[in-house]
């Protein structure tokens, strides 16, 4: 097999079901997948599987949605059945509330940091929320898996709330942002005023 088709050099590329321009907004949509699919392998390696033997091999569990979700969203084949489905989304929302419950409560914006693994977190985060303006803007044009974008806007909660547990569990704080006023409020100081 060879690497190299030639059939790109024209600023074409083959999607499932067709063919478009490599700057067209789907193809930006699945290539920031693509890309971000590569962050979080990066952060999965940074990670330490004995430290956090739930969330590393979550991470790997996502890589693989992450192509399911560049899958769905270079099939332009009406009849083609999708991979992400909501089930997908649902995990995510159960490990975010555990997550969530584990960390320590959260007042004030915090900074992309920490530890050197939640970091890394952040960095996926990010790049998860550029996936889904892309998509947003994909959704307005072109008819897509609905699902992927949930998937996308989920999985960015997913990284926020893991950065956090990564630095509770290796006793780092969470770097506040320093300008921030409260803007997050406990439901037990809500009670209490």
């Amino acid at each position: 097999m060879r690497l190299y088709t030639k059939s790109g050099d024209k600023g074409k590329t083959s999607l499932i079901g067709g063919r478009r321009d490599k700057d067209h907004i789907r193809v930006e949509a699945y290539g920031t997948c693509d890309e971000l699919n590569s962050f979080v392998a990066k952060a999965s390696a940074s990670v330490d599987e004995k430290l956090f033997p739930d969330i590393q091999p979550e991470l790997v569990k996502i890589q693989h949605e992450l192509f399911d979700c560049g899958s769905d969203l270079a099939n332009i084949k009406k009849e083609r059945e999708f991979k992400v489905k909501e089930s997908m989304i649902t995990f995510l929302e159960e490990r975010i509330d555990e997550y969530i419950k584990e960390a320590p409560e959260l007042e004030r914006f915090i900074l992309p940091g920490g530890s050197p693994a939640a970091a890394d977190i952040h960095v996926c985060r990010t790049v998860t929320r550029r996936a889904e303006r892309v998509t947003a803007a994909l959704m307005k044009e072109e008819e897509i898996n609905s699902e992927v974008f949930k998937y996308l806007n989920r999985l960015s909660d997913y990284f926020f709330a893991v950065a956090r547990v990564i630095n509770y569990r290796m006793q780092v704080a969470d770097v506040e942002y320093e300008r921030s006023a409260v803007v997050f409020r406990s439901p037990k100081k809500k009670k209490e005023k």
